[in-house]
């Protein structure tokens, strides 16, 4: 059988930006994701900007879920007291992807070295939502909308296929 025989034919992405000090006009991470996407042959349902804030997070992923296939956003992801994104996203999972942050920061080691470390990047699936987190540099986003956009189709195919009568 083709691996391949569950992909959906279309794919709707929702970007959330976390950010104290973007604006729309300077959110090149979302761009970049925006960009991946429409590459990808996804459409962008909706794009948002919030502030660091667990409570925004949480209510525009989840308002983002409501429009869209997968969800992915951009920022927030660090380890300071205010970089709540990834505690939010993982809460919210039902599925988690440990491969995507595996993956994002073995291919960060050769852009920032050691400091990789310190990455935190996450995917999983909520109902039949892709959730996927990613920090809020450019190059960050670039390289998640890399990563993530070819297998969405494939991701949320999977999500969509009904369970058949043995459960599987």
């Amino acid at each position: 059988m083709d691996h391949h025989a569950h992909d959906a034919d279309d794919v709707t992405v929702a970007i959330v930006t976390v950010s104290s000090t973007r604006t729309a006009a300077d959110d090149t991470a979302g761009d970049a994701l925006a960009a991946a996407a429409a590459e990808a042959g996804h459409t962008v349902a909706a794009r948002t900007l919030v502030g660091d804030d667990a409570a925004a997070v949480e209510a525009a992923v989840l308002a983002g879920a409501d429009q869209a296939d997968a969800v992915i956003t951009t920022g927030g992801t660090g380890i300071t007291a205010d970089d709540v994104t990834i505690d939010v996203i993982a809460r919210l999972l039902d599925v988690e992807l440990p491969g995507f942050g595996e993956l994002f920061r073995a291919r960060s080691v050769a852009e920032i070295g050691t400091r990789a470390i310190g990455t935190r990047a996450l995917a999983g699936v909520r109902g039949q939502t892709v959730l996927v987190a990613v920090p809020g540099s450019e190059g960050a986003a670039t390289l998640g909308g890399e990563l993530i956009m070819p297998e969405l189709a494939h991701l949320v195919g999977l999500r969509r296929r009904p369970v058949d009568d043995d459960g599987v």
